[in-house]
């Protein structure tokens, strides 16, 4: 075996070991981003239950608040724009509108002592709340997931694999709306 022959097959070997590694850098983004769409997904369709379910709410209150028809008309305006946001800050904004809707409907709630004690809207409003608790638990996987990939998009080596083949960052899905960021105050005088 001459020296040129050797110098060959080292060559050829460390090209292979390259293009495994690229291969493997390459399925990982895949992967990745793969799992940002499940997660996604997820959230989308705990979304979607919460949509459902505000319509019945509205109309079990309509009967009781016969005076509170912009609060009512604000919550199913929300619901609408929230239902037709397209991408993941656009749905961060609209669901922080939603929220708002909500929560000023529910503090409205509070004049109606019949509308409290009604079983269908007990039954809803709990539906809602369990519902709410699975947005936070999949946004809270969703980012997690986002976080994920795009550290890989930007660490070397794999951010020159996501660059050659066009990997771009997960948007997080984020709360927009200040009011959701401040710490409610409690007082019990």
């Amino acid at each position: 075996m001459g020296a040129g022959l050797i110098v060959l097959i080292a060559v050829v070997a460390v090209g292979i070991v390259f293009v495994v590694v690229i291969i493997g850098m390459y399925n990982s983004l895949v992967r990745l981003r793969n799992q940002v769409q499940n997660a996604w997904s997820q959230i989308d369709v705990q979304l979607k239950r919460r949509h459902d379910l505000i319509p019945n709410l509205v109309e079990t209150a309509k009967g009781y608040m016969q005076h509170e028809r912009e609060t009512l008309e604000n919550i199913t305006k929300a619901r609408n724009l929230a239902a037709q946001a397209s991408s993941v800050g656009e749905q961060g904004q609209a669901e922080g509108q939603l929220n708002n809707a909500l929560s000023n409907f529910f503090v409205v709630v509070e004049n109606y002592p019949d509308l409290k004690a009604n079983q269908n809207f007990l039954a809803l409003q709990e539906e809602l709340t369990s519902t709410e608790n699975k947005i936070g638990f999949a946004r809270q996987a969703y980012n997690d997931q986002a976080m994920v990939l795009n550290n890989k998009i930007q660490m070397f080596p794999s951010s020159i694999v996501a660059g050659m083949f066009n990997f771009k960052p997960a948007e997080y899905f984020e709360i927009e709306d200040e009011t959701e960021r401040t710490v409610p105050k409690v007082s019990f005088s």
